[in-house]
């Protein structure tokens, strides 16, 4: 009788997968986490991806000082910079205009310029802002993170605080050629206030840029005149009629505040919610005034204020405009606002009239998350490591926004999107969180609750019942004793783990083997290259 054959490799749980993710770990364990399991690290683009989409500069974490974090982000970005120039202009710029992270892209820009001086030593930039040649310019890392007035002031902040006054060159270009973009009468009028270190003028002063149309000639004119104490009238021109029209109104309204009630004549001067308030004081009904400013207030704005409206008691007519601007999913994703906005604005809120709104543009801000088929099972990390997580403030409650709170965000939308997903909390104890079809996110998000410890292997070994892909959203600091690894606890090679880090710590929790894959952020636009590595394409940054 012959001997019998056993396959060796092609075997069910053993299917080869040629689709690979962007971030690269390794495979064996090089340090520990700061739970002190053992630890896989990462290459140098994948640990500033998952730190850079994760930091809020100079706040503290759970695990990791702020310091402490800050340091290895300007390391990374040094590092990274100086290898490959392309990849981190890429990144930079998606880091602001898409994943909308204002404070992190900017530091890494003046770094990232910084690094490449220090090593090419200055190099000459050329005259124009356009690259000339594949590598991207220094003028064009700094020309591309500014995307908002008061940024080349910012960033300017920031390196005088650290390097000191001496601005070289290409920054100086590069803040120039966003000045072009940037500096408009509008933009004077809301960014250019007294509470700023840097004014426009003093950004003005250090880069010496060339105004883009003789009308920004006089908008600059007018900045100087404005910080340095000397009257602005008689630099203003026809060419910038919303100034002299916001100073009419301005002294107009001195003698009468009623003045303030013309919606149209609001938006013609350029006037913001926050100067109309501070104008009107108490001389008008918080109500009417409310209604006046709306039609000229922007998305966030109105996110924003939603519990003052209510204060005000702004009638239902009003607040029904309101409700439309919120709900409409262009205006949304104009807007570009993340996620855990309109969830920081439902936890503000007292009254019920704006609840479906909320959830109609917090869906519409879910716009990437994708409908995954087959079998899928969801672990939401609910251990007290998540909760301190970042602060932001939704004025006027400043209601903290924790880790688990972007963490039950995501896995609920998921779940809700799925075909057929279990949905599951977890902590060292871990729990199944129920849900119908069609419910609505924010009232799913209610049934988690906090669990002490964290064992995602635990959940996995616990809850996996043929699925065909797991996913977690996690800080990745897992403290379990019962498992050391998906493996380990009984996850099969060929079932994909697709683990979403929030944490942005040095170590991962699993080793880059095939088939385990990581992203990163408080967006959903890592949720969408699921499909891609199922469907056997590479999984490739989002940028």
């Amino acid at each position: 009788m012959g001997a019998v054959f056993v396959s060796k490799f092609n075997v069910k749980d053993n299917r080869r997968v040629s689709a690979t993710g962007p971030i690269t770990t390794d495979t064996t364990p090089s340090g520990i986490t700061h739970e002190g399991a053992p630890g896989y690290a990462r290459d140098a683009k994948g640990e500033l991806f998952l730190l850079a989409v994760a930091n809020m500069v100079g706040e503290h974490t759970f695990y990791e000082k702020a310091g402490d974090r800050d340091e290895r982000y300007e390391k990374l970005i040094h590092a990274v910079a100086v290898a490959d120039a392309d990849w981190a202009y890429r990144f930079l710029r998606w880091l602001r205009t898409e994943a909308n992270m204002r404070s992190a892209s900017l530091v890494g820009a003046a770094e990232a310029v910084r690094a490449r001086l220090a090593t090419s030593g200055q190099a000459k930039e050329p005259p124009i802002a356009m690259d000339v040649s594949p590598a991207p310019t220094n003028r064009a890392i700094i020309d591309a993170v500014l995307q908002r007035a008061d940024e080349p002031g910012e960033l300017l902040a920031y390196w005088t605080t650290r390097y000191g006054r001496a601005i070289p060159k290409p920054i100086k270009r590069g803040i120039g050629d966003a000045i072009q973009r940037l500096y408009t009468e509008y933009n004077l009028l809301k960014y250019d206030t007294d509470s700023k270190g840097f004014r426009f003028a003093d950004v003005l002063d250090l880069t010496h840029p060339s105004p883009a149309a003789p009308w920004q000639g006089a908008l600059f004119r007018v900045a100087l005149a404005r910080r340095h104490g000397r009257s602005e009238i008689p630099e203003v021109d026809e060419r910038l009629p919303m100034i002299l029209a916001n100073a009419a109104l301005r002294a107009a309204a001195a003698e009468l505040p009623e003045l303030l009630l013309d919606a149209g004549r609001l938006r013609t001067a350029g006037m913001t919610w926050e100067d109309v308030l501070s104008l009107a004081g108490s001389k008008l009904d918080k109500g009417r005034l409310w209604e006046a400013l709306i039609p000229s207030m922007g998305y966030m704005a109105l996110l924003r204020n939603l519990r003052n409206f209510d204060e005000a008691g702004v009638p239902d007519e009003v607040a029904g405009r309101v409700v439309a601007r919120l709900a409409d999913p262009q205006q949304v994703t104009k807007s570009r606002q993340l996620p855990f906005r309109f969830y920081a604005a439902h936890q503000a809120v007292q009254s019920l009239r704006w609840g479906h709104a909320l959830e109609k543009a917090l869906a519409a801000s879910l716009i990437n998350v994708p409908a995954l088929g087959g079998r899928t099972l969801i672990l939401v990390d609910q251990s007290p490591s998540m909760f301190p997580g970042f602060h932001f403030s939704s004025k006027p409650a400043h209601k903290e926004i924790s880790n688990a709170d972007l963490a039950k965000l995501f896995g609920s939308a998921l779940a809700l999107q799925a075909a057929d997903a279990t949905l599951v909390g977890y902590g060292h104890a871990n729990y199944r969180v129920p849900f119908t079809p069609g419910e609505a996110v924010l009232h799913l998000m209610g049934k988690f609750h906090r669990e002490d410890g964290t064992d995602a292997f635990g959940a996995a070994h616990d809850h996996l019942d043929r699925h065909d892909r797991i996913v977690v959203v996690t800080d990745g600091e897992n403290n379990g004793q019962r498992f050391w690894s998906w493996e380990d606890a009984g996850v099969p090679r060929h079932v994909p783990v697709y683990e979403w880090n929030i944490g942005g710590y040095k170590y991962s929790q699993t080793a880059g083997t095939p088939n385990r894959h990581a992203f990163g952020g408080l967006t959903d636009h890592a949720f969408r290259l699921i499909p891609l590595l199922e469907a056997g394409q590479r999984g490739d940054w989002p940028f």
